[in-house]
This record gives structure tokens, C-alpha cells and sequence, in this order.
């Protein structure tokens, strides 16, 4: 078995396609054609199915392909650790990325480092499943690093370091009358028998407002789910239901109030780190970066 045999057999589970992973490895189709045979009758099983349509995975390749993508990540990890000997920081950053970063400023922060360290390539990688696919990515050694807000029962094998938060509350049309307390807030139990319009579970905003509901006793009925932040809002403001968000998801809509939430915990956004393996320098780099730019440290 070579290297460069598992790096086709990856590309081609990928794309499931011969021709889109060729053009990727920027190879002729027979010669990806004839890599993966020899990788095949080498581990004496068939790794694709080939139709019609393109491949997929036989029942051996699934069992092979977390094994080619943690030795391929050693291999480069190796390579990279070689490099920043000679005083040369390359190789990639893979970085996840939540829906809504509007409390700190990314974008500042990867040209910061890529003046710092032009060799790295950057990849933000974002995350449709939400804060628990972008820690269990972390986790899994898919992702380097990830900013995410996780809630402490998500955050086993991780080491988080807080950059800002802000409270949550409840979005509603402008000109719905939503109830309040004695201090201008809105209480939970006010809310019982609303409908809502919510984020899927694993986002970090829907379990703390779940947990939050299930401690006051008070039953949410969800009329729809969306991963979107911009279609969330785009719903509640036509009267779908309300919703309960992070004040910046709504800063910039129109036609919706926002209130707060008595007995909501605060969201933000958090640098997360696995905690079971060392960082590549390339992430080591950006972490010190990001800690030092928000005078935190990741948890032990």
C-alpha cells in the first residue's frame, strides 16, 4: 500500500466520481483507474461499487476510509512539523466556522495571520449540522480548530476558550405585543403555547433554549426548523412564529423587536480546540493568535 494510493482512494470517496477526483489530483482517469485497483487487489477486497452513475463505497472501503484520513493527517501533520523546524510555518488550517460570527471579526483575524504565515492555506469550513457537528469535527480530528459556541455538555475531549457573548431573546414582528415582566423582560412561562420558528437541534443557540425550557416546565411547539439565520428572521417577521435568538441574528432585520428572555443563559462564540491531540503549528499559531487578540487562554 502506497501514500499516494490513499490520497486517490480519498479523493474518489469524496467526489464519487472518477472524473471530478481525477481533475482534482490532476490526473488522467486511467491512471486514478489503475491506483485504486492496485490498492484493491493489495488489500484483497473491492473498496467501490461502480454503476451507472458514478461509485460509492463498499462495506470494506467505509471500514478503510477513517483509517486513510487519520494517516494522511499524520503524514502532512509530520511534514509540517519538519517544516516549522527550518523556521517555515506551511501546510493547512482547517477551521470551522458557525453561521453567525457578528460578535467578533474573522476576517481581520486571517489576513492578520496569513501577513504572518503566507505558507498556511486557510480553510473555513462551515457547518450546516451547527455547533455539535463542529465540535465532534474538532474531536474527530476533521477540523483543526472551530469557532463555535459549545455548551459545557458538548465540550468532553475539547478546550475552549470564550472570545465574547451577548444574551439571548425573543424575535417577534415589530408590531406584536409580547408580554413582559416587571423588568422589561419576557418570562418563559409567558411563552407556553407559542409557536416557534427554531434552529435544528445541535445548534449551540437550540440547546440552550431548550435546556432552559425543560428546567421552567414549559412545552415549546416548534412550527419549523430552518438553518438559516436570514430565512429565520425572513419567517418570524411574516407572523410564522417567534423565535429565540442571539441579539446580533436580528441587529440588522427589519421589521422585527427583540426582548429579552428572563432566565436564558448568554451565547457567543468560543475558539475550540481538540483537547486528545497536539495542534499542528499552523493551528497552534493561529490559536496563540486569536487568545493573545482577546486576552484569553484556551482551558486546559
Amino acid at each position: 500500500m502506497e501514500l499516494r494510493q490513499l490520497e486517490h482512494f480519498v479523493a474518489l470517496a469524496e467526489h464519487a466520481s472518477f472524473t471530478k477526483a481525477a481533475e482534482r489530483l490532476n490526473l488522467v482517469q486511467s491512471a486514478l483507474s489503475v491506483s485504486i485497483k492496485k490498492l484493491e487487489k493489495d488489500l484483497g477486497a473491492a473498496l467501490f461499487e461502480r454503476t451507472s452513475r458514478g461509485v460509492r463505497l463498499t462495506q470494506a472501503g467505509e471500514a478503510l476510509l477513517p483509517s486513510a484520513h487519520r494517516v494522511l493527517r499524520e503524514v502532512e501533520a509530520a511534514r509540517d512539523e519538519v517544516a516549522a523546524v527550518r523556521g517555515v510555518l506551511r501546510g493547512r488550517l482547517r477551521i470551522g466556522m458557525m453561521q453567525s460570527l457578528a460578535l467578533i471579526d474573522a476576517g481581520t483575524l486571517f489576513a492578520a495571520f496569513h501577513r504572518e504565515h503566507p505558507g498556511v492555506v486557510i480553510e473555513p469550513r462551515p457547518a450546516p449540522g451547527g455547533a455539535l457537528t463542529l465540535a465532534r469535527q474538532v474531536r474527530d480530528g476533521d477540523l483543526d480548530l472551530a469557532f463555535a459556541w459549545v455548551p459545557e455538555v458538548w465540550a468532553q475531549g475539547l478546550r475552549v476558550a470564550e472570545l465574547a457573548r451577548e444574551p439571548i431573546g425573543l424575535a417577534a414582528p415589530a408590531d406584536r405585543r409580547l408580554p413582559e415582566g416587571p423588568e422589561g423582560e419576557v418570562r418563559i412561562a409567558d411563552l407556553d403555547g407559542e409557536a416557534f420558528v427554531d434552529f435544528p437541534e445541535g445548534w449551540g443557540a437550540r440547546a440552550l433554549t431548550d435546556q432552559a425550557f425543560r428546567e421552567a416546565g414549559v412545552r415549546r411547539r416548534i412550527a419549523v426548523e430552518v438553518a438559516d439565520i436570514m430565512t429565520c428572521a425572513e419567517l418570524v417577521r411574516a407572523g410564522f412564529g417567534v423565535a429565540v435568538v442571539p441579539r446580533s441574528h436580528v441587529r440588522r432585520a427589519r421589521g422585527l423587536a427583540w426582548r429579552p428572555v428572563a432566565g436564558l443563559p448568554p451565547w457567543g462564540v468560543s475558539l475550540v480546540a481538540p483537547s486528545g491531540r497536539r495542534l499542528t503549528s499552523a493551528a497552534a499559531a493561529f490559536a496563540d493568535l486569536v487568545c493573545t487578540t482577546f486576552g484569553v487562554t484556551l482551558s486546559p
